[in-house]
């Protein structure tokens, strides 16, 4: 199973390209200027005023590259998440809208009844977006590929902004010690479904 988990220095040079993007979008927006014909009439100095342009660019009027840790639960709390089967669906939604440029995910964990995963969307794609994404891919796919009906999650979820390094070390500690506090491995490394455990397998593998 191939590893999508990308290093902290990566999220803040992919963030970093992505808010000098979205400045050069908002410098030219402001350079677009109509001097007063009046006022060069009068001998005055041209008076810069915005020039309003209907059609602007996404990037100018939407946040740049975001990360979050995301948290959600499955209906009730069931165990509906346990088997091999369900896991492993689960981490390949996330693979696949990994590829298609949806998000970027850092790390993750499948527990049986929720999951945790820390990613970064940007400027086109809102969290909400993303976790619809998640939640709703995997809800479709369960029943159409494993045969399983039902409700499967609980309504909403959490996220947490983050926003420097110290924040993403800590809530990627949070991920990787969740199966092991909940008695479910020994070590992060060990539980199959979380990025720690595809870091070793990755490494193993040459």
């Amino acid at each position: 199973m191939p590893c999508y988990v990308i290093s902290p220095e990566e999220v803040w040079l992919f963030e970093r390209e992505q808010s000098e993007k979205c400045h050069s979008v908002r410098i030219r927006a402001r350079a677009s200027v109509v001097p007063s014909r009046s006022s060069r009439m009068m001998g005055f100095s041209p008076c810069a005023m915005a020039k309003p342009v209907r059609n602007s660019l996404r990037q100018a009027i939407v946040a740049g590259v975001r990360t979050f840790f995301v948290s959600s639960r499955t209906i009730q709390g069931k165990q509906l998440l346990q088997t091999q089967r369900a896991a492993e669906l689960l981490i390949d939604v996330l693979r696949t809208y990994t590829l298609a440029g949806k998000f970027k995910v850092h790390e993750f964990v499948v527990m049986p009844d929720h999951f945790h995963v820390l990613l970064s969307v940007d400027g086109d794609t809102s969290i909400e977006r993303a976790v619809q994404l998640i939640k709703g891919g995997y809800s479709f796919r369960r029943k159409k590929e494993l045969g399983l009906i039902g409700e499967i999650w609980q309504r909403g979820f959490s996220e947490v902004r983050v926003t420097d390094r110290n924040s993403f070390d800590a809530h990627k500690d949070y991920i990787d010690n969740n199966p092991v506090k909940a008695g479910l491995a020994t070590r992060a490394e060990d539980y199959p479904y979380c990025s720690a455990y595809l870091r070793k397998k990755k490494k193993a593998s040459g």
